[in-house]
């Protein structure tokens, strides 16, 4: 009696039609010129195709080989659903951005593919506004890719940057300026050093993880008010630039009184030691005793030109007090020595960038206003 084996029987499996289709012997060509047997019926019969191709057809790689590296039928090769899928050839592929350093995560910053001017870069990185970089490129101290930088160098991602010898992280994504509005105290120097030793209104601000802060303009050691500090040295130069002629306001105090003739000199123009000035606007806002408070408003930003145009006429400044530069006011609730930074969304307008697309979560509170932020002086 036979021994019934362990294994169950199984009924034969019937080949695919992917392998049927493979298998078959071709026909004759049709007589419109078409081949019955280049294309399998069923669309997605090349998913169930045998990757071994067709068997019994010649050797390994040989002809009518169904590897990629053999002849035969293209029709027949395992990867001819890609162009049936319709896959881009690989001369057609859309070049994509790479990301800015090691990795390509999601959240990576895409870099750009067009060069900018050295400048711009350094400038946006918060190494310095564009005419000290422009200054330190005049004196040498800044290299690229091993050589002396020029003036309007154009640089890319792949450049190499360096600053008296050091290597500048350079992005090339456009960031967000920050801005910090800051309440400058009388008895400050707008300076990071100081040969007399007094206090620096850089003191009293946050530290930076990255790059520096810049300051728009100067007040005098004993000037307060408005006082602008940006991280990006693009928006540095756009606020403080002559070519922009930004409007700066001043509430000044004087001991004495104006004339009609000493006011209408003011604004029609007078003289000094480095040339003409006017005010573009002078306000009367009255005063007590001796002491008369003005309203003035001038758009450049020389040194003491405020304080020397009233000595001009004769008449001494007792106290001058910054309250608008542009369109950035003093605001109210910010008391000397405090310090508030801008909103995203106002910096970006104020740099003349497109403001940030945030999406307003469910349930989200309300947006409070800027905190205020007093601090103690502390020696860097």
């Amino acid at each position: 009696m036979p021994r019934k084996p362990n294994s169950p029987l199984r009924p034969p499996q019937k080949k695919s039609d992917a392998i049927e289709i493979l298998d078959r012997p071709r026909r004759a060509p049709r007589k419109d010129g078409r081949d019955e047997d280049a294309q399998p019926r069923d669309p997605n019969a090349h998913l169930n195709a045998d990757p071994r191709g067709p068997r019994g057809q010649g050797g390994r790689g040989g002809q009518g080989s169904g590897r990629p590296g053999g002849g035969g039928d293209p029709a027949r090769r395992p990867d001819a659903h890609k162009s049936a899928l319709g896959m881009p050839e690989r001369g057609d592929r859309a070049p994509r951005a790479r990301p800015q350093g090691q990795g390509g995560g999601r959240n990576a910053p895409m870099t750009l593919t067009e060069p900018e001017r050295l400048q711009k870069v350094l400038a946006q990185a918060g190494v310095a506004s564009r005419r000290e970089i422009e200054e330190w490129v005049i004196a040498g101290r800044i290299s690229v890719n091993g050589l002396p930088a020029a003036l309007g160098q154009k640089i890319g991602p792949g450049d190499r940057v360096k600053v008296n010898g050091k290597l500048v992280p350079l992005r090339f994504t456009q960031r967000s300026p920050r801005v910090l509005i800051y309440h400058k105290p009388e008895g400050e120097i707008v300076s990071r050093d100081d040969p007399e030793g007094r206090p620096t209104v850089f003191e009293r601000l946050p530290l930076l993880r990255k790059g520096r802060w810049l300051a728009v303009g100067r007040l005098d050691f004993n000037t307060s008010g408005l006082l602008l500090f940006t991280n990006d040295g693009d928006l540095a130069n756009r606020l403080m630039h002559p070519r922009y002629e930004l409007e700066r306001e001043y509430a000044v105090r004087l001991l004495g009184e104006l004339t009609e003739e000493q006011a209408k000199s003011l604004t029609e123009g007078i003289q000094l030691a480095d040339g003409p000035a006017r005010f573009n606007s002078l306000r009367d806002e009255g005063g007590e005793g001796a002491n008369h408070w003005y309203r003035v408003t001038i758009s450049e930003g020389r040194n003491r030109e405020v304080r020397r145009m009233f000595e001009a006429v004769g008449l001494t400044v007792s106290r001058l007090m910054r309250v608008r530069y542009g369109t950035v006011e003093l605001p109210t609730r910010l008391k000397r020595g405090m310090w508030m930074e801008m909103p995203e969304a106002e910096a970006c307008r104020l740099a003349g960038l497109p403001e940030p697309q945030r999406q307003v979560q469910k349930g989200e509170r309300a947006k409070r206003p800027p905190k205020m932020h007093r601090t103690t002086p502390v020696a860097r």
